[in-house]
């Protein structure tokens, strides 16, 4: 595979139609947003209730491709279930034996909200245009599940492919916002296990800090994304993360050049909540010799690959993220 060009931003200031979206939800969320942060970390029966309404939210803004397959999955492995949905464009269930890669795909938002239901248009697409299959895993939420729940169930979700008899070689690790990180934690694992890394990671907008004093920092200097207060943000997290340690290996992850990293494609919107968690990430792939690529998209605010409708950027940047695969496919 040839080497990605390590650092590639796009000309221009983001389209018309993304900034003048960008600019009204900055309108509508912000105040929202701060009102939140204002009263403490958020309780968990006001997740609860919050939680319903802004998953279906989100499912609404992203339609899924028309010809999209969805399968779900209830099985258990080592005593504990794992749950997901396989997610394909194209007819025919996916095959170990087949020589076809398929994606792993780690949901966002914080490890509080979301589900493989709110990113299926997102998945979807991903599987059109690489004309591979997904399995899209539903891990369990905080503040129920706290810190390293969700980790366990994305390390254990990967040995369930390992077990259906699908190589690491054939698997793409893909993932957003909180996805990301637990991409990493993945990665990490299986290196401490001697266990296969996957062919390749590509992450949108990913959490490299779960502490959010990254994203905090950054919006105190005057980066402010459409979507989301990173001083909100962050106490939504402490759902899941309580009292953990900022220094516990599994909240920061540390790579090292003995670890056999696979080659990653990083996605960020230059209005990112979390743009400087991207650049760390990537500074830190780099120092332990990934083969590591980061794109920044001028306008464009957290996660906007989910959002076709109001982002054509979006389009765009899966294009980008198919194209990588592609060169895995032929690596």
């Amino acid at each position: 595979m040839s080497t990605p060009v390590q650092q590639w931003r796009p000309a221009g200031r983001g389209s018309v139609r993304s900034r003048t979206i960008n600019g009204y939800f900055a309108r509508v969320s912000h105040p929202f947003m701060a009102a939140a942060s204002l009263r403490g970390t958020p309780s968990a029966q006001f997740l609860a209730a919050m939680r319903p309404g802004l998953n279906r939210s989100l499912t609404a803004l992203s339609p899924v491709p028309a010809e999209t397959r969805v399968e779900p999955i209830r099985e258990w492995l080592d005593g504990v279930r794992v749950r997901g949905e396989w997610v394909s464009a194209h007819p025919g269930p996916p095959r170990p034996e087949s020589p076809t890669r398929i994606i792993y795909y780690l949901h966002g938002s914080g490890y509080v909200i979301c589900s493989p239901r709110t990113h299926r248009g997102l998945v979807g697409r991903l599987s059109k245009r690489t004309g591979w299959s997904a399995f899209s895993l539903d891990y369990r939420l905080g503040p129920e599940y706290p810190f390293p729940t969700a980790g366990d169930d994305a390390i254990r979700g990967y040995h369930w492919l390992l077990d259906q008899g699908f190589r690491p070689d054939q698997i793409v690790v893909a993932g957003d916002s909180a996805g990301g990180h637990l991409a990493l934690d993945l990665i990490a694992d299986n290196h401490r296990r001697g266990i296969g890394q996957p062919a390749g990671l590509v992450l949108f907008s990913p959490l490299y800090d779960p502490t959010f004093e990254l994203a905090v920092a950054s919006q105190r200097r005057g980066v402010r994304d459409p979507l989301i207060d990173a001083v909100a943000g962050q106490r939504f997290l402490r759902l899941y993360t309580g009292g953990t340690a900022a220094d516990h290996p599994r909240m920061r992850v540390a790579l090292h050049p003995e670890m056999s990293l696979p080659p990653t494609l990083i996605q960020v919107g230059a209005l990112e909540v979390m743009g400087d968690d991207a650049r760390a990430m990537h500074r830190a792939l780099t120092a332990a010799g990934a083969d590591a690529a980061l794109q920044e998209w001028p306008g464009q605010g957290h996660v906007f690959q989910m959002f076709p409708l109001f982002s054509p950027e979006s389009r765009q940047a899966l294009h980008e993220a198919a194209g990588f695969m592609s060169t895995l496919a032929t690596n």
